[in-house]
């Protein structure tokens, strides 16, 4: 026999089983780890869920008093609750320890303070969080599987989910004017009692209306300031944001993009440019004209009954201005006659302009000082103080609304002083005709463009509609700025 010329390979028989049973236990190593991943990203998004809804519910209840904290603390508590885990096995074990408050929402994890500290400055409290690390580490923590027999992958991951939600706008018309005093609240002394003795907020009297375009405590050339809509209180700003393509949609809406207009100084252009704008203003009275705003994105007041002084049925002796005369106090002051000592002879009572179309003024006894006004609002004077309140010559309430303590000629619904919007627009919005300006500490700094501190916010009733050059309105008081909030939204 020949030989061969090569040996035999040696038989293989059986490495297709190997190999098929390393390649099984890969995939099935593939499998775990998969499974694993999807426990934790499961996990991750059940907590995220529950973080988002209880930050937005604690977020909502904020509205810069310590009964808004508590609310906030209980909503979320209570939104917590309707959330369970793993697979809808688990309720969370929720605690507040987990909600946090802070006036910005820029910096994650500086200025966050819990209920309590929230509670020692709760006016400045605007955004809320939820950080679910802060529960028991069993809500966050996931056991693997298959990781751990890895190597050194963890037996155990952490899955938690944070949440800030807080206001991105808020309810305050990019219009500012001068405080007509320093001072929040004051006392002005209508006669030898103190029974009539006149809440002023920052010079301003409840009631009376005023020209905005036409004030200036500091000197006789009129002050308002267009208010740059688009950033936030501290920013030096851009001057292209005063441009009215960009300020118009927010004064058609009454609001601005930022959180607040307190905290720092505003970026302001002075002189309001009202020919500008003044149809954006006059949305309120169901007036589209010139296309610049929308009946969806700016609706009309439920009241669009204008209120001129000419056609006025709740006053026996007739008005002669709009609002309150003007007045130069010794050449240094644009005042109005509403402003002088009482007993001034030259102050007649039809120099006020219609009286209390929208508010009533309030004797200084029942005023309170905190953040918040009371929901109903303060016990208010009845016409029979007009006599007092605004003499010489003092006007009588004829046909005033008298049904309840806080009816006034807007709040009727039916009648002379009330008009519904067209019946495209209807029902409108009740008190869209109220604009929320920012009363700023004058003289405000020289420049075209500058930076002004805002003292508080005022509440303004349009009695009739602004033209190019005045914009009539009834003073209602000062709103915190916390109690006009926008949208209220996540950040992160």
């Amino acid at each position: 026999m020949r030989p061969l010329p090569y040996p035999r390979p040696a038989r293989q028989r059986g490495v297709i089983a190997i190999l098929f049973t390393l390649m099984v236990m890969a995939l099935l190593s593939m499998a775990g780890l998969a499974l694993d991943l999807a426990l934790v990203y499961n996990r991750k998004a059940e907590l995220q869920a529950l973080a988002d809804t209880a930050a937005l519910a604690a977020a909502r209840e904020l509205n810069g008093t310590v009964a808004g904290i508590n609310n906030a603390v209980a909503a979320a508590a209570s939104a917590a609750q309707n959330y369970p885990y793993q697979y809808n096995k688990q309720s969370v074990p929720w605690s507040s320890a987990a909600l946090r408050f802070a006036a910005a929402s820029s910096t994650p994890d500086v200025g966050w303070v819990d209920a309590a500290g929230a509670q020692s400055a709760p006016t400045s409290m605007l955004f809320a969080k939820v950080d679910t690390a802060a529960l028991d580490a069993t809500v966050s923590s996931v056991a693997t599987i298959f990781m751990r027999f890895s190597g050194n992958a963890p037996s155990v991951i952490q899955a938690p989910a944070r949440a800030v939600a807080g206001r991105l706008s808020i309810q305050v018309t990019p219009l500012a004017i001068c405080a007509q005093a320093p001072t929040a609240a004051a006392s002005r002394a209508n006669s030898g009692s103190s029974t009539y003795n006149e809440l002023v907020e920052f010079g301003f009297r409840r009631g009376v209306a005023y020209d905005l375009m036409n004030l200036n405590p500091n000197g006789t050339t009129p002050a308002n300031f267009l208010i740059d809509p688009l950033s936030p209180p501290g920013m030096a700003g851009s001057s292209a944001n005063f441009g009215t393509a960009t300020v118009g949609p927010f004064v058609c809406a009454g609001s601005m993009l930022m959180s607040s207009v307190m905290g720092g100084a505003l970026h302001v252009q002075r002189g309001f440019p009202l020919a500008a704008l003044y149809t954006h203003l006059n949305s309120r009275f169901d007036n589209y004209s010139g296309g610049n705003c929308t009946p969806e994105g700016a609706p009309p007041d439920s009241n669009i009954r204008t209120y001129s002084y000419p056609s006025i049925t709740w006053m026996s002796t007739a008005a002669t201005t709009q609002t309150a005369a003007s007045w130069t106090n010794a050449g240094t002051r644009l005042w109005t006659r509403a402003d002088p000592l009482p007993g001034d002879p030259s102050n007649t009572a039809p120099l006020y302009g219609p009286l209390w179309a929208f508010a009533k003024a309030v004797p200084y006894s029942t005023y309170t000082a905190s953040p918040v006004e009371p929901a109903n609002g303060y016990n208010s004077f009845s016409t029979s103080a007009w006599s007092t309140l605004y003499t010489p010559g003092p006007p009588a309430a004829v046909g005033y609304p008298s049904a309840q303590a806080s009816s006034t000629p807007y709040s009727t619904t039916s009648g002379g002083n009330y008009l519904a919007p067209s019946a495209a627009h209807q029902p409108g919005l009740s008190r869209r005709r109220v604009l929320n300006v920012a009363l700023l500490s004058c003289p405000v700094p020289a420049g075209a463009t500058t930076q002004a501190s805002v003292l508080g916010v005022g509440r303004f009733f349009m009695t009739v509609p602004a033209t190019a050059t005045s914009l009539p309105a009834e003073f209602a008081g000062v709103a915190a700025p916390s109690s006009l909030p926008g949208a209220v939204e996540l950040q992160r």
